[in-house]
């Protein structure tokens, strides 16, 4: 017996050794001064178009604006946005503009722990340090609410954040925002959009087991496992054409939330559009439209 015990405490020590060096492992990179003026209408733009006021505000419950607690019920439990008001204590209040860039485009909190990806960071992945000072400079601009927003309910071992080291290296990817040789400014700027501030990807692709995107092969193809059992439609070109949308339609869409048919987006989308989409410029959703309609190359 003492050979296949030995062999138990090795194999449970290298686990343990194992275990000790995931949680160790130090993930992100290092934050990097960023001295740059931000323009505080372009960040709130930004900010609107990245869907932040419909994710930490709980209308329903009549929560001030971003002051998170806004329930995502997942497979893997129960989560809450955070409080990201200017609140020392329950906010954003005492960060750094440099901790501030890490979370929204790392995923990476100040305290070098991993944010769930609920929380959309790999479509930020390529957010200009001009767009993170824009948005830094709206931020300063919230009113602090010294409320905080609740615990995340995660059940084990979904709760251990370490593990999300582990996810992020077998599932994290960088967003599709390049632009592609080829198309025009306009289809160039929707790529620009919808793959990467206004992640439309997130809600519209399909997810595996583990919650990450099944992007090869799922890409807006639509999904049936959205927070709260929600359902989000195929909006792959190939679709959105055979359904007969054309680019005014959608854009008209993304503006009011009034469909072809007359019929309105409800559940999830009508906040996408009520706080988010409905105040992008005609331009902009015009140019959303023409590359999901269009989404040839680079898709």
């Amino acid at each position: 017996m003492r050979p296949i015990f030995r062999l138990g405490l090795a194999a449970a020590l290298t686990a343990s050794a194992g275990l000790v060096a995931v949680m160790a492992w130090p993930i992100g990179q290092p934050l990097q001064a960023l001295d740059i003026q931000g323009d505080v209408n372009r960040g709130a733009y930004l900010a609107r178009a990245s869907g932040c006021i419909a994710c930490h505000t709980d209308f329903a419950k009549g929560r001030a604006p971003l002051a998170g607690g806004v329930e995502l019920d997942t497979p893997f439990g129960t989560l809450y946005s955070p409080n990201l008001t200017t609140d020392p204590d329950h906010g954003i209040g005492d960060w750094t503009v440099e901790e501030f860039a890490r979370a929204v485009r790392q995923g990476v909190s100040p305290d070098g722990e991993p944010y769930y990806p609920a929380f959309p960071y790999p479509f930020y992945a390529n957010f200009t340090d001009q767009d993170i000072a824009d948005l830094w400079a709206a931020w300063q601009t919230v009113a602090p609410v010294a409320e905080p927003s609740k615990e995340q309910e995660m059940a084990f071992p979904f709760n251990q954040r370490w593990g999300l080291k582990l996810w992020r290296a077998a599932f994290l990817e960088p967003p599709r925002t390049d632009p592609v040789p080829g198309n025009d400014e306009v289809w160039n700027r929707g790529r620009l959009l919808v793959e990467g501030a206004t992640h439309c990807a997130a809600c519209h692709t399909g997810r595996n087991l583990a919650g990450a995107r099944n992007s090869d092969t799922e890409h807006f193809k639509g999904s049936d496992s959205l927070p709260g059992g929600d359902k989000a439609p195929a909006i792959d070109f190939e679709t959105l054409q055979m359904r007969g949308w054309t680019v005014d339609d959608l854009a008209y869409a993304l503006r009011t939330g009034v469909m072809p048919d007359g019929d309105v987006f409800g559940g999830a989308m009508g906040e996408v559009v009520n706080y988010g989409t409905s105040f992008l410029t005609d331009d902009d959703r015009k140019a959303m439209a023409t590359y999901l309609l269009d989404v040839h190359e680079g898709g």
